[in-house]
């Protein structure tokens, strides 16, 4: 691990290579694991304050859970996440024609229908940011699922740090992200 300001980086994100390979995959992420996608309070607000946008991009059933319980729920821990539809999907999936999954939130963005992308925690996938008192983690998260997308990335010779770019400098700002990419040169020199 490399401190990046008060984040403590894995290396893992610097020497694993990822490329997410939707044509594989299908976007299984968005169906796949045991919780909704992890929440800051400002995006649970603007999913509820934008529902209307994003809903015509859900399923039904979905558009059904969402007005009965809410665009968030909140566990009880406190974290907030992406409700599930049977557990599984989550709620803001959207079925493409083709069989593909995506995001119905970041479909409404595109669309220039709302300001924000998709939950940071989405956006940053592989990576992981877990918060604690004195500093913040940053990890690689290695899911089955996304074998593919790490094929494709070392084909493509593509970090996992670049690939998320846009995310990370969203989150850290881009003189975090430029330090972080100094550190990546040293070490692959």
């Amino acid at each position: 691990m490399f401190r990046i300001g008060k984040t403590l980086v894995s290396e893992e994100i610097v020497e694993n290579n990822f490329h997410c390979n939707i044509e594989k995959c299908k976007g299984a992420c968005c169906v796949e694991g045991i919780a909704g996608a992890p929440l800051q309070k400002q995006e649970a607000d603007l999913l509820a304050k934008n529902f209307d946008k994003i809903s015509k991009y859900i399923s039904p059933r979905a558009k059904k859970i969402l007005k009965n319980n809410g665009a968030y729920v909140t566990l009880k821990d406190g974290k907030i996440e992406t409700p599930l539809v049977d557990s599984k999907a989550c709620v803001y999936v959207h079925y493409e024609s083709n069989g593909t999954l995506s995001c119905g939130i970041e479909k409404a963005y595109k669309k220039n229908e709302i300001e924000f992308n998709k939950p940071i925690s989405c956006h940053l996938y592989p990576v992981r940011v877990k918060e604690y008192s004195e500093f913040t983690a940053v990890n690689y998260h290695k899911w089955s699922i996304c074998s593919d997308a790490c094929s494709l990335g070392n084909e493509l010779k593509k970090p996992v740090y670049e690939f998320v770019k846009e995310a990370l400098i969203k989150k850290f700002g881009n003189e975090w992200f430029l330090e972080l990419e100094k550190i990546a040169k040293n070490k692959t020199q």
